[in-house]
């Protein structure tokens, strides 16, 4: 009896304690504030009418980014829209002595091959005087005609031609 009586009590005090057990559920612990921003951080601003520094060759907004010259139909004279432009380039290899440049030369379609070969070098020849004129060493600069090779317009049309008429400022090293 007296292990009933144990018993009897055991179970009473198990349903005493179930019934005053509640259901607990740990809630997650609130999120963390996000970290403060960090204070901002003074950038130097780019000014792209330096025409020393080498990031403006990637500026867009700086005219060392514009490295093709375009000519007239059968013509290898620089009209004068390019030539800030080509002041600026001429500034930057000057500021940069291990600044080497290639003038590419090329023409359209229109004449045969070693007539377009020759305009093609004219052209570069014309660009290559205009940087040597404004202090250039000659030593930084090679000129090469494509002729009418690498057109980047195939069409035959007054506004391909136009595309095609150019000399491209290739820079081999900056």
């Amino acid at each position: 009896m007296k292990t009933a009586l144990r018993f009897a009590a055991l179970v009473l005090l198990a349903a005493l304690l179930a019934a005053c057990a509640r259901d607990v559920r740990e809630e997650p612990p609130a999120p963390e504030p996000p970290p403060p921003p960090p204070p901002p951080v003074e950038v130097e601003r780019l000014d792209a009418r330096d025409f020393s520094d080498p990031r403006n060759l990637d500026n867009p907004d700086s005219l060392l980014s514009q490295r093709t010259i375009y000519f007239e139909f059968d013509r290898s004279n620089v009209r004068a829209q390019f030539r800030p432009i080509i002041d600026a380039h001429a500034t930057y290899i000057q500021a940069n002595p291990s600044a080497r440049v290639i003038l590419e030369g090329h023409t359209d379609e229109r004449g045969s091959r070693e007539y377009n070969l020759g305009l093609g070098e004219r052209r570069g020849n014309s660009v290559q005087e205009l940087l040597v004129a404004a202090g250039v060493s000659a030593r930084q600069i090679e000129v090469v005609s494509f002729g009418e090779e690498r057109p980047v317009c195939r069409e035959s049309n007054e506004d391909c031609w136009q595309r095609n008429r150019r000399t491209e400022i290739v820079y081999t090293a900056r």
